[in-house]
């Protein structure tokens, strides 16, 4: 985190407590597609992770009932999501806003370890490559889904932008100047 004295938003709990009961086979695949077109639209962030490009991952959201493990798969990433501790190499644990803030930029990864926002298991190098890689890359996930969505770009834009400003989770990228 840049400031201190910011406090990480929560995710409200109407938006987690439909999770519990979701089936994970359709958000894995789903999540898979997303990150395949990821990988296509920035092939450097997986010749970033170097001899990481094959190391699964655990991220673990704790306001979620679900981990994701991430397996980059050196380019052809798959994502699955599962209920319980997950099994990887690496596991970075934190809320689901100060992952998703430290992706868009808004929050500094180092800040929030040393703060104990971020929790950081198992093969530390290698969850310092994923990291780096991700910063490199400089990703919008918002973004990158929108473009999946054809016609519905617009719409989903514009929710995604409501539901940042309502539960101050950041769901895209900061913009310049802006973050840490």
């Amino acid at each position: 985190m840049s400031d201190p004295s910011q406090q990480i938003p929560q995710l409200p709990a109407v938006l987690v407590f439909p999770l519990r009961a979701m089936p994970l086979a359709p958000l894995s695949m789903s999540l898979t597609a997303i990150s395949r077109s990821i990988a296509r639209r920035h092939p450097g962030l997986f010749r970033r992770l170097g001899e990481y490009c094959h190391t699964r991952y655990v991220l673990d959201p704790t306001d979620l009932p679900f981990v994701i493990v991430l397996d980059p798969g050196g380019g052809a990433p798959r994502v699955a999501l599962t209920r319980g501790r997950g099994d990887g190499t690496a596991r970075i644990a934190g809320s689901l806003a100060a992952l998703l803030g430290m992706v868009h930029g808004a929050y500094d990864g180092d800040a929030l370890f040393f703060s104990r926002d971020l929790v950081i298991e198992g093969d530390t190098s290698a969850a310092l490559a994923l990291r780096n890689a991700i910063d490199d890359a400089e990703l919008d996930l918002s973004q990158e889904i929108a473009r999946l969505c054809g016609p519905m770009q617009g719409p989903l834009r514009r929710f995604v932008a409501l539901l940042e400003r309502q539960s101050g989770v950041s769901l895209t990228r900061a913009a310049e100047g802006t973050a840490w």
